[in-house]
């Protein structure tokens, strides 16, 4: 199964991501839905499904102190002229976080990101963006990059399985870590 480690948007985060995303409205993005937004800790793959009660074990001796967070800034990967993501920029104590993660699952084999860890959540993946509309959209990036939706504390951690179907993936949580 596909699966991945991630922190969850709280609800009341919904409707401001899907006020964000309104303002795209115009070009033909692919909008994730604002209750699946999520901040991924770590991509794990295919995983066997006997593997997942080890996976939840070693998630279950992560050490780390609850935080909060600010969820803010707009941004694109890779960069603005050629964007493939647009995603809402998360600051917290996410490095220590993922660390402890990649720890706890060193011994799996997956593979360790080679890159530092960037707290996002993904709003839209963009698919084709006609040159045209490229100017109106680095200017709504402009405008919107320092949009902030506030605090919360992350608490928890959430082993997920990723269905993928043809009207957008479906999320089904395997195991929830508390943090201590």
């Amino acid at each position: 199964m596909r699966t991945f480690i991630a922190v969850d948007l709280p609800e009341e985060f919904h409707s401001k991501l899907a006020n964000i995303q309104a303002r795209f409205d115009g070009f033909k993005f692919k909008f994730v839905d604002p209750a699946l937004v999520h901040i991924t800790m770590k991509f794990l793959g295919e995983v066997p499904e006997e593997k997942i009660g080890d996976i939840s074990r070693a998630l279950d001796g992560i050490s780390c102190v609850p935080f909060e967070i600010s969820v803010h800034t707009l941004g694109v990967f890779p960069k603005p002229k050629f964007a493939k993501v647009i995603w809402i920029g998360c600051e917290g104590n996410f490095e220590e976080l993922h660390r402890l993660i990649e720890t706890s699952l060193s011994s799996f084999g997956f593979n360790q990101d080679p890159h530092d860890f960037t707290a996002h959540a993904t709003l839209a993946r963009v698919k084709y963006l006609p040159k045209k509309k490229k100017e109106d959209f680095l200017h709504l990036l402009e405008e919107l990059k320092d949009i902030e939706l506030g605090t919360m504390q992350v608490n928890t951690i959430r082993l997920k399985k990723s269905t993928l179907t043809p009207e957008g993936p479906v999320y089904e949580t395997l195991h929830e870590v508390r943090l201590k």
